[in-house]
């Protein structure tokens, strides 16, 4: 028999042992190399196809090895060279000089005879550490991020998945890694990719035969940045492919960043690629503060030459609170309204015309009933209930800061304000309001509460944060 009889025999085997589709793409492309002996060589078209196969099919190649040539048959692995593919809409690897099948390197990143390809990074030079704000929201993957870019070659966090809600960062951080890399590191090559662009890569690279080229020119990135792995799910064979270059480029020392849309243990794809994607470290952005989210939008407002006086930029981030993106919208809007208007200032009213596009209700004016809700949503109690008659503490205290507050913010007279309260007398309301002042004096939680309620007020969002009681 001949190494192609006897491997025409093994795929008789294989092929019951198999479903279908892996029958295809895994055994198919596989070619019988030469027999010596009991020792049949194969050729598979990469280092990848090789560790997939010695991962999942070993058993079902040593049965069919067996029956083919018995107990002592062996198998010998050889990779395909590479070669020079036509276009396929991807870049692909030069072609080797090497005449013959070379055996399996031990680093598939050095090919004999293969010049290393050029990467184009596909990165926006506009992404750096230096615009990006931080704040306790994103403070641990701005600095795992960072300690990944100053020292790609050696870092502790490979690979590093920063996950977290749409619009919070996360590409921002991911091109700042490979922005400071390249800056730094010159030689490196660096890729940034989304999941989608790599998915719709693998599909045209099957349907033109070339996946071999694809993979092999993955293998020459010495700093690989995908976003949006949760698109992974569903896609059976783009986990497989990617699966396997993931193992290559980790043992070969080669940094891997990646960015979710949740945390890796949610995510729906195979077990053995979730546990591979936690053997780094995984960072969450949450919605920053108001601090930051003003911080933020100062940072771009500057960045853009535009001035927004404090008030507004306070008012525009009470309503913009969980999307990063939707503030530099916000933005954006301000600057083409001022034009169109021939250099308006940026106002309240401007920002509120603005805002309609963002957000679903905006406060127009501060009213005793904005204060109201205010206070009672803060304190996690119905607002009727500064009305009732209850001398609960909690109740009495949120009834007296909302007098306090109405007083404050508008002109309405003590009877007037004792009317809204349950029909109370002015000089109940008076000793309210002498009440919260005394304990603005002497009580820190009062005052920070009272400060926090009146940026609340003052911003005209009726939707606080709740202290639970």
């Amino acid at each position: 028999m001949d190494h192609t009889v006897v491997w025409d025999n093994c795929l008789q085997t294989i092929r019951h042992s198999v479903d279908p589709q892996s029958y295809q793409t895994w055994f198919v492309p596989i070619r019988p190399v030469a027999l010596n002996s009991n020792e049949l060589t194969i050729q598979v078209p990469h280092r990848l196809f090789y560790e997939f196969l010695e991962e999942h099919y070993i058993d079902v190649l040593k049965l069919s090895l067996n029956q083919a040539l018995g107990t002592a048959g062996r198998l010998q692995y050889r990779i395909k060279p590479s070669r020079q593919p036509e276009p396929a809409g991807f870049p692909h690897a030069p072609k080797a000089t090497a005449g013959k099948p070379a055996p399996t390197p031990s680093n598939p990143f050095v090919i004999p005879g293969m010049t290393r390809p050029r990467i184009e990074s596909n990165l926006n030079g506009k992404y750096t550490f230096d615009n990006f704000i931080e704040g306790d929201c994103n403070s641990l993957a701005r600095n795992a991020a960072k300690a990944v870019a100053d020292n790609p070659a050696n870092t502790a966090f490979n690979p590093l998945v920063i996950h977290g809600p749409v619009g919070l960062g996360k590409t921002h951080l991911l091109k700042a890694v490979g922005n400071r890399i390249a800056e730094k590191f010159p030689n490196k090559s660096v890729l940034y990719v989304t999941t989608d662009t790599f998915t719709n890569q693998l599909v045209s690279s099957i349907g033109n035969n070339t996946t071999n080229d694809l993979v092999n020119w993955y293998q020459n990135v010495d700093v690989l940045l995908v976003d949006d792995i949760q698109q992974l799910i569903n896609r059976k064979k783009t986990q497989d492919v990617f699966f396997n270059l993931f193992n290559v480029l980790r043992q070969n020392n080669k940094a891997i960043v990646m960015t979710c849309d949740r945390p890796i243990i949610e995510l729906d794809i195979e077990e053995r690629l979730r546990s591979r994607f936690q053997w780094g470290l995984t960072a969450d952005l949450s919605a920053p503060a108001l601090e930051t989210r003003m911080a933020i939008l100062a940072a771009k407002a500057s960045a853009n030459e535009v001035s927004i006086p404090p008030q507004v930029m306070e008012f525009i981030c009470y309503h913009i609170q969980n999307n990063i993106r939707q503030l530099e919208g916000v933005l954006n809007n301000l600057v083409l309204h001022r034009g169109v208007n021939q250099g308006r200032e940026i106002d309240l009213e401007l920002a509120r015309q603005v805002l309609k596009n963002f957000v679903t209700e905006i406060n127009r004016e501060v009213t005793p009933e904005v204060i109201q809700r205010t206070v009672a949503e803060y304190y996690n109690l119905d607002v009727e209930k500064l009305a009732s008659a209850t001398r609960r503490r909690h109740v009495v205290l949120a009834r007296q800061i909302s007098m306090f507050l109405v007083k404050q913010f508008t002109d309405q007279s003590l009877k007037a304000i004792g009317r809204m309260f349950g029909g109370r007398d002015h000089a109940t309301v008076i000793y309210s309001i002498r009440t919260v002042r005394d304990l603005m004096e002497t009580n820190d939680d009062i005052k920070k509460a009272l400060e926090e309620l009146e940026r609340k007020i003052r911003a005209g969002q009726g939707n606080a944060t709740s202290t639970k009681w």
